[in-house]
């Protein structure tokens, strides 16, 4: 197709350079197309191959070096550190659903023998096993553009079950998710799996996200996100298609604290500090910052509210993950 997207670096206040071609929906369907394709062949590789893919996912995205860490900076605004942290996390995932492959109880495998002179009835051989189920999209989250997102723990776990999948690219971190995605691509091919075992597709959510969702190709879906998007494609999931696949979604939540009187009187600063703390960490976008305070009416409540404004006045402000986020 003719459009792009381009990323707004919250860090430099401007718009990035690079363009990402947007899918047209021919291309969407030939994303799911060659996943289909690659499933009967790709769950049928061996648990012990499967593993050494995920470890080689986790070796190219080392591999990827600086140019990894720097280019989510700019597009996250997200500090050096807390990526740093964030990429161990994500390729020990890999390896850690690698390690549970070798094990092998994940296929929780039952066996109940035939019992032939079983009275009054026989008892058939019944076996019964975890298996795979077909390509799954994977809707990364924004404010964790490595662990929850390209190559994140749903992309791992699809993985490692013997799925394909088919990444719906964040538009706030293209140019990281065209980072990872190469280093996924570089270890299938390393791995001589089959083609359409992993891709992604650029678009809008509402456009590019529902087809996908709403494809009968896709049999299973990994979210993290915003309560309105994970809500708008659960009910597609379930209400729009010919047979409904399942949602597995990581929703926002408010997080209601309840703050009850005799606590307030006795540690209402200590209180205050640590939700001011909680309030702002990661510049208030962690899907665990309490949003909703219950108070009780009261003198230590009325002392604990003023603490807790004049501490998170004195916050510095911080650079949020993208333009959206800022505004909501």
């Amino acid at each position: 197709g003719d459009q792009y997207l381009r990323v707004f670096s919250t860090v430099s206040q401007h718009i990035l350079p690079e363009k990402f071609a947007v899918a047209t929906a021919a291309e969407v369907d030939k994303a799911v197309a060659k996943a289909v394709a690659a499933f009967p062949l790709y769950k049928d590789v061996s648990p012990s191959s499967r593993a050494a893919f995920l470890e080689t996912i986790a070796e190219e995205i080392m591999s990827l070096g600086d140019e990894l860490i720097q280019r989510a900076m700019q597009e996250t605004g997200l500090p050096e550190a807390r990526l740093l942290g964030e990429r161990g996390r994500t390729t020990g995932q890999l390896k850690l659903f690698a390690e549970v492959l070798k094990e092998g109880s994940w296929v929780e495998a039952v066996i109940d023998t035939a019992l032939p002179d079983r009275k009054p009835l026989p008892r058939a051989d019944i076996r019964k096993m975890n298996v795979p189920i077909g390509p799954v999209v994977v809707f990364g989250a924004s404010n964790f553009p490595f662990a929850f997102s390209t190559a994140g723990g749903d992309t791992a776990s699809a993985l490692a079950a013997g799925n394909p999948v088919i990444v719906k690219a964040h538009e706030s971190h293209l140019g990281t998710n065209e980072l990872m995605a190469s280093a996924i691509n570089v270890a299938a091919k390393k791995c001589n799996l089959p083609d359409g075992v992993f891709s992604f597709v650029i678009g809008e959510g509402p456009v590019t996200g529902m087809q996908l969702v709403k494809h009968p190709g896709v049999k299973a879906i990994g979210f993290t996100g915003s309560y309105a998007a994970g809500t708008a494609i659960f009910k597609a999931a379930n209400n729009e298609r010919q047979s409904p696949i399942p949602v597995y979604a990581e929703m926002s939540s408010i997080n209601p604290v309840l703050l009850l009187t005799e606590k307030l009187s006795r540690d209402g600063d200590a209180v205050a500090a640590a939700l001011a703390g909680s309030v702002t960490l990661g510049v208030g976008q962690f899907c665990t910052n309490p949003g909703l305070l219950f108070l009780i009416e009261s003198d230590a409540a009325e002392n604990f509210i003023s603490k807790l404004s004049s501490l998170l006045a004195a916050v510095p402000a911080g650079t949020m993950l993208n333009e959206a986020v800022c505004r909501n």
